[in-house]
């Protein structure tokens, strides 16, 4: 009996010790931004902006809206209080890249891109990254960058606006986590 204890032991200990410790999941971070109508538009739309593990995703719900094609650009800095948008300043664009569409060779790091409004005013569009961080101070930290949604679609090559025009929508980013809780020490 000795023996069978002894041998459980010699088994079961090493294994005991490979087996992964349980962490606790990380829960996802969202906050939610409502976009104000500019230049004397009649959008409405919320912006939810969620980060999980190193990605971070952003979706844009828009109503309201002109049909047709826009684009959605972050900007340079988080001020919407002018009439026409143009308080927040030119695409955010921490590299210094070229005005361009995502995912191809060259784009501003606020270059999310173009979507359809139906003829019923509403339209969405979503982009997930792991190139972007949020309130980490980082160079990339999208915290504090302005959500223009323009009148026109980007063309992706006209520099350094994509001739989007006007700017119907403006939001900001806040930081992604105001209340921490705060750690046990």
């Amino acid at each position: 009996m000795k023996r069978l204890t002894l041998a459980l032991l010699v088994v079961a200990v090493p294994a005991l010790a490979k087996a992964p410790a349980k962490t606790k999941k990380e829960a996802a971070k969202t906050q939610t931004v409502t976009v104000e109508p500019k230049s004397g538009s009649a959008i409405t739309a919320k912006a939810t902006v969620t980060e999980k593990g190193k990605e971070i995703t952003f979706k844009l719900d828009v109503e309201k809206a002109p049909p047709g094609e826009h684009a959605v650009h972050l900007h340079e800095r988080g001020d919407c209080s002018s009439a026409d948008g143009k308080s927040a300043g030119g695409h955010w664009n921490p590299t210094n890249a070229p005005h361009g569409q995502w995912g191809h060779d060259g784009h501003h790091m606020g270059d999310i891109g173009n979507f359809t409004v139906a003829a019923d005013g509403k339209g969405t569009v979503t982009l997930t990254t792991d190139k972007w961080s949020w309130g980490t101070g980082e160079t990339n930290d999208i915290t504090g960058k302005a959500i223009i949604v323009h009148e026109k679609v980007d063309d992706f090559k006209t520099q350094p606006t994509g001739n989007a025009g006007g700017r119907i929508g403006c939001g900001v980013i806040g930081i992604a986590n105001p209340n921490p809780t705060p750690t046990k020490k």
